[in-house]
Formats: structure tokens, C-alpha cells, sequence
């Protein structure tokens, strides 16, 4: 089966609002994108905020935001399931009066008996349909709304994963909304997907379990079954679960911490899929013509924070200085923009060592205030106090002709030694154990703060 199948594609990502943007959800969010540009179909956006209790406008807000922020901007929506209740309780009525659905009755103690037995018999726990015939429709007594189950074997065919088998029997009747205006998730999306003509459901494998009930959901209610993939999921670097630590760490906290949206949907688009050609680095635009489901792998996709870092600092690297500076306008302290064009110049000397923005400010920092340091990180190896003094005055002397100043100082070391000499210049000018070169500092700081560097490194030898 092709990825289109000849329909007209339509696909849509439908987050709760029940927590912020995760990885998992912002790669599903984008593999449904991929896949709707590349087959020039829709992409549609949908809150599933049935579960009133759990779900929160800060969240969504979140959500929409960070997609935007991944450049993951949506054809159609946002649609708001909790805008769409008269149109579930169409349904919900259309299933009882066929009668594919029934109040249940039992409570939540007598709920807990019926699993207890079955598992105590070596039995799948599902519900024992007890209330299916029941004829006290008492509207005083709480009640949930179920659906009768049929007892046979789904088969569906899987874009990815290739053709699935359940047997319904194992499922029992599920409860498929709380009332007529609350429906679960399982009939919500099976009605919203028909109602904007869903194409293609692509998300994670944790809902194949829900694909069955979803299929005999469709056929009662007389829609047509869209096309399933389910994506991998995504693995810790052991090929173990992904751990909490990274399952709670959402795309907010990722763009705070200094990621570039074009890198980290960079990383998102190889956990799982891989192009045809051995490419690490290729651009949203250059997915989008090389995408295919068929390119999925069925095993689970590996993530490594390691592997998210090289390709931000390759991103970051490949950034123009200026595009980089205003980049990193959120992660200085605003006093550090006032002079743009002394910030651009340290970008060009510091872009190679950035990882995240988040580095830069540490790293930099020594350009704007000179960090108090001990006199001994100014002595190569072991070269002694005396010489390190007597080197640093010589190079003192060199500096005030500045504009020869590289090519003199450089003389001196060939002939002193490299290490004595330009070892305690570049300490004297960041203060740091490792930093750019000490001439790429100086063009940096200018004559005159480089002379006041070397002075005072030359005070802390003579103390």
C-alpha cells in the first residue's frame, strides 16, 4: 500500500492539554507534517481536552506555541474537542438507539470484584457485560455509557509494522463516555477523525492497543477506517524505556536551555526515520522531499543528548555572527548587547566552542569583566616565576605596537618557547584554563584593555 493509498491526505496531531510539549508528541507532530507536505495534503491541529479535570489554558498555550516555535505551523485548527459536544451527543444517541451502546450501572467496588475473579481464574480482566440487558434505567443511580463489543478478530493493516491482528473477545465492552455530553478518548477521536476527514493516523505505537476498539467503534457507527502507522518509540541510549528524565524535560525546557528549533527538529526526524542516503544534518525543507512512512523503522529510535548537542553547535556554527548574536540576545545579560558589533566579534571567535546558547555566556564572560585569578594559572608547566615575569613584560612592550604586535610576539616565542609565552598571555587576557587563542582575544579587546590585562597579570608575579 502506498503512503497516500490515493486519498487525498489529511492528518492532524491532537495533544491533550494535560501537560507541556514532550519529545514524543513534538515527533509525532512532525512526521504527521513531513508526511502532509510531502504528499502536499493538510495538516490539522486538535486540542482533546475532554478531561476537564486535567486540563489547563497554560498548556495549550504551550503546546501551540512550541509547535510554532519547530516551525510546525498547521493548515487548519486549533479545533477544541470541548467546542464539539453537540456533535458527540448525536453520536452517543445514535449508538443506543441501535442499540451498540448501554448505561452501565455497576460501581466501582463491584468493578474491582469482576477483575479480581477473572485474574484470580488465569483470565484477562475486562468487563463481564452484566449491565448489557439491563432494564433499570434509573437516572438517579450514576452510570457510565459502554459499548457492546463485538467478539471477533480486527485486522488492519499497519503502514509501518504491516499487517496487525486482535481478538476483541480478549477487550470487553469499554466505556466510551461518561454521559451524553462527555465522551472518552477512544470515541472522541473516532468521531472527530470522520468529522474532518482523517486520511492517515500516525502516531505511536502506545496506541495499538487502542486501534481495535477504535476500528469496531468505526464500523458502528458507519465510517469509513482511516490508514494506520504507528511510530516507534523512543528508546534511552541502552535500548531501555526512555527514562523520566527525559520524558518530563519538555520542548520548552530544551528551547531554554539553548537548542535551535532547526536542530532539534533535525534530532527529531532521525529518531525513528532515516533518509535514503547517510545524512546527518539536512534541513526541514530537504525532509520534506526525501519523506516517506516506508522509511520508518518498526524497532525503537535511540535518543542521545550527545548526538542533540553536536548538531546544535553544527547549526549554531553554521549561523551567520550576527543572526547568532541576536539568537542569543535571551541568554546574555542585556548590558552585554549594548555594543553589538564588540558582541559580534566575540561571537566569531567563540561560535566553534558553543554547544548551547546557553554556553556562550559562561564562556564569554571574561570579555566583559576580567575574573579574579591566582598568579600560579599564569606559569606554564614548569617554568618559573621569574621567567613567566620576565616573558609577560617583554610581551607588554610588544603590545604597544599594536598593529605588529601578533607577528613580534610570535618571533619572541619561537625563540623563548611557545608555551612560556603565550601561555601566560592568553591567561593574562581571560583569566580562564582554556579560552580562544590570546591573539583572537586581542583583536577582540583592543589595545588598550589588552595592556591593562597584561598589567595586571604582571602586579600578581611581583606580589
Amino acid at each position: 500500500m502506498a503512503d497516500s493509498s490515493k486519498k487525498v491526505v489529511r492528518v492532524r496531531i491532537a495533544p491533550s492539554p494535560t501537560g507541556f510539549l514532550h519529545l514524543g508528541t513534538a515527533r509525532t507532530a512532525l512526521f504527521n507534517w513531513l508526511f502532509a507536505k510531502n504528499q502536499k495534503g493538510t495538516f490539522i491541529l486538535r486540542i482533546e481536552d475532554t478531561d476537564l479535570e486535567r486540563s489547563d489554558p497554560k498548556y495549550e498555550k504551550d503546546i501551540i506555541e512550541n509547535l510554532q516555535w519547530l516551525g510546525l505551523n498547521w493548515d487548519e485548527g486549533p479545533f477544541r474537542q470541548s467546542d464539539r459536544l453537540d456533535i458527540y451527543e448525536k453520536y452517543i444517541k445514535k449508538l443506543l438507539l441501535e442499540n451498540r451502546a448501554y448505561y452501565c450501572f455497576c460501581t466501582k467496588e463491584e468493578l474491582e470484584e469482576e477483575k479480581e475473579a477473572m485474574l484470580s481464574q488465569g483470565l484477562p480482566p475486562k468487563y463481564s457485560g452484566k449491565c448489557r440487558h439491563s432494564k433499570n434505567l434509573d437516572p438517579s443511580r450514576p452510570s457510565v455509557i459502554r459499548f457492546k463489543m463485538p467478539e471477533t478478530e480486527v485486522i488492519f493493516h499497519d503502514l509501518i509494522r504491516g499487517k496487525v491482528k486482535f481478538n476483541t473477545g480478549l477487550i470487553g465492552d469499554i466505556v466510551i463516555a461518561k454521559d451524553l455530553r462527555t465522551p472518552l478518548y477512544n470515541l472522541a477521536v473516532v468521531i472527530d477523525d470522520f468529522e474532518m476527514k482523517i486520511s492517515h493516523i500516525v502516531r505511536g505505537e502506545d496506541h495499538i492497543s487502542n486501534t481495535p476498539k477504535q476500528i469496531m467503534l468505526q464500523n458502528a457507527l458507519g465510517f469509513e477506517e482511516p490508514i494506520y502507522a504507528h511510530l516507534p518509540l523512543i528508546l534511552s541510549p541502552d535500548r531501555s524505556k526512555l527514562s523520566k528524565r527525559y520524558l518530563e524535560t519538555s520542548i520548552d525546557d530544551y528551547r531554554r536551555e539553548g537548542y535551535l528549533p532547526e536542530a532539534l527538529i533535525n534530532f527529531l526526524t532521525l529518531l525513528g526515520w532515516h533518509p535514503e542516503k547517510d545524512r546527518e544534518i539536512f534541513s526541514l525543507e530537504e525532509s520534506v522531499k526525501e519523506f516517506s512512512l516506508k522509511r520508518i523503522q518498526k524497532g525503537g529510535a535511540v535518543f542521545n543528548l550527545e548526538k542533540l548537542d553536536w548538531l546544535n553547535g553544527q547549526y549554531i556554527m553554521k549561523l551567520k555572527s550576527d543572526e547568532l548574536a541576536s539568537r542569543l540576545e535571551n541568554f546574555i545579560p542585556q548590558e552585554w548587547s549594548k555594543d553589538r558589533e564588540f558582541l559580534i566579534k566575540i561571537v566569531e571567535i567563540e561560535k566553534e566552542r558553543i554547544k548551547r546558547l546557553t554556553d556562550f555566556s559562561r564562556l564569554v564572560g571574561f570579555f566583559f569583566e576580567l575574573p579574579d585569578y591566582p598568579a600560579k594559572l599564569l606559569i606554564w608547566d614548569k617554568t618559573s616565576k621569574e621567567n613567566t615575569l620576565e616573558n609577560l613584560q617583554s610581551v607588554f612592550l610588544l603590545v604597544k605596537n599594536f598593529a605588529e604586535a601578533e607577528n613580534e610576539i610570535m618571533a619572541l616565542a619561537e625563540n623563548r618557547g611557545r608555551g612560556k609565552v603565550l601561555w601566560p598571555l592568553r591567561a593574562a587576557l581571560s583569566g580562564q584554563v582554556a579560552s580562544p587563542g590570546p591573539f583572537e582575544i586581542m583583536k577582540v579587546l583592543g589595545e588598550k584593555e589588552t595592556l591593562k590585562r597584561i598589567e595586571i597579570a604582571i602586579r600578581k608575579l611581583n606580589e
